[in-house]
């Protein structure tokens, strides 16, 4: 891995991202390569621009920032990724570092230590609070314990498979014509029968199921 931290920041709040921005601009190893404002957006940030480190925010609009963490290292588990959270209790934090966050930051932290962690994440580390190691391994196991009602995955054909891909990558209708040398009007028919078989009904939802439940390529 390279010397230079090249950082995404993932978060709904501008004044809190241009905060981060600021401290990050001044470290000569750290490179910002990217904002986004919701988990869709971070996800195809993060394929389009390949950063090493994602500061994600927990809760934001679209997508929230656990399930961007399941679908963003189910692509490349190579991206360190640090949740951000404004409450030590929130339980999201603990379903986000079981999808494979390295790290989790309460957003007060201290500058200081937020460009440590920054650092040790991109060299590979993982890094979690003495204070919430006790409660970390309790909820693991409460986590572990519960078992997941198995969802019913759709069959999509190829075609299919690959407009919804196109669709998930923010591609429009004419977009989507285009590439697969098709009508719009059989493309708008095709989506049609997507949003049936997925249960949804818009293509924002139909991109958020595929990426949750992998129905996609990666992007």
């Amino acid at each position: 891995m390279g010397n230079i931290v090249k950082v995404l920041l993932a978060d709904d709040h501008s004044l809190f991202r241009e905060g981060v921005r600021s401290l990050l601009e001044d470290q000569d190893d750290i490179e910002i390569v990217g904002e986004a404002e919701d988990g869709l957006e971070a996800i195809r940030m993060a394929a389009k621009l390949k950063p090493t480190v994602i500061l994600m925010d927990i809760n934001m609009p679209v997508m929230d920032g656990v399930e961007a963490t399941r679908v963003i290292l189910r692509n490349n588990s190579r991206i360190g990724i640090i949740i951000l959270t404004m409450y030590p209790q929130d339980e999201h934090v603990f379903e986000a570092l079981r999808a494979g966050a390295k790290a989790y930051l309460l957003k007060d932290t201290r500058s200081k230590v937020l460009l440590e962690v920054i650092r040790k994440v991109h060299d590979g580390h993982a890094v979690i609070d003495p204070e919430m190691t006790t409660r970390l391994l309790s909820e693991f196991r409460r986590l572990t314990e519960q078992e997941e009602e198995p969802e019913n995955v759709p069959s999509l054909t190829d075609q299919e498979r690959r407009i919804l891909t196109l669709v998930a990558n923010g591609a429009s209708n004419r977009d989507i014509a285009e590439d697969l040398d098709l009508s719009e009007r059989t493309i708008k028919n095709y989506l049609s029968v997507i949003f049936q078989k997925l249960q949804v009904n818009n293509r924002t939802e139909a991109a958020i199921r595929a990426m949750r439940d992998g129905l996609v390529d990666k992007l």
